[in-house]
């Protein structure tokens, strides 16, 4: 049993919790309640599974409540198409892995694994941008979170700096990311290609930056530069402390 004081080698699992949880359901053939995996996947998660299946969350804000800084079509089309083939793909192929198991024939493992990682991240990481973003965002830093920012980057603004040029910078499709790391109880800005390649193992994504061309080109085109300053100006870090609040909580720090 885990005690109230979880320890660090436990919040190492918090990235991949929902995903590693609804596996081990449908391994054994049970309906796992929602509630556990979502708390330790932090806020955010709130619709994302349910009754063994992964599931499109709704949007915190209607479409247009974004705009000028993301327009409603591009929004629209990113949350209900994009978004909406991550969860898709993840069910299909943990249905296929189950129905590998069962027959015992593992020949497609790789490439099941492999569409596992990459629309279970794509989900993931989806579900936590879309709050990472609110109507009027981008107020000051403040509170426990922004003592936390100041102890990992030395100010606000050089942690947004960061951001955004990691953002703007990375190779083709991907992601900022602005994680929690529990080993040094610290937190780090890194970049994602694809949804899931440069991680570091055990880090845990509190705010993330969407920079894959879907995301931004009906409107900015090839400006992604553009839309990352857009997207700091509408951030939520309510939202960004909320989730380090929640995993510091989870932890036992």
């Amino acid at each position: 049993r885990m005690g109230t004081n979880f320890s660090r080698r436990g919040v190492l699992q918090l990235g991949g919790a929902a995903v590693l949880l609804a596996a081990t359901d449908r391994a054994v053939g049970q309906t796992m309640p929602s509630t556990p995996a979502m708390s330790m996947a932090g806020p955010g998660f709130e619709g994302a599974y349910k009754d063994g299946k992964y599931m499109l969350p709704p949007l915190p804000y209607d479409y247009k409540a974004l705009d000028p800084a993301l327009n409603e079509q591009t929004l629209q089309l990113h949350h209900d198409k994009h978004h909406a083939a991550y969860v898709t793909g993840l069910n299909t192929a943990m249905d296929k892995l189950q129905e590998a198991r069962q027959k015992g024939d593992f020949a497609q493992v790789r490439a099941l694994s492999r569409d596992a990682a990459f629309n279970g991240s794509g989900h993931m990481l989806h579900t936590i941008f879309w709050h990472s973003m609110k109507p009027a965002g981008g107020a000051k830093i403040q509170g426990d979170f922004a003592k936390a920012v100041t102890d990992s980057f030395g100010s606000a603004e050089a942690m947004t700096r960061q951001l955004s040029q990691a953002s703007v910078q990375v190779e083709a499709s991907g992601w900022g990311v602005l994680a929690y790391e529990p080993v040094a109880d610290k937190l780090l800005v890194l970049q994602a290609e694809r949804h899931e390649d440069l991680t570091i193992w055990g880090v845990v994504p509190i705010l993330v930056c969407d920079v894959w061309e879907h995301a931004y080109y009906l409107q900015y085109q090839n400006r992604r530069a553009d839309w990352v300053e857009a997207f700091l100006k509408i951030a939520n870090w309510d939202f960004a402390g909320q989730r380090l609040t929640a995993v510091r909580n989870y932890r036992g720090a």
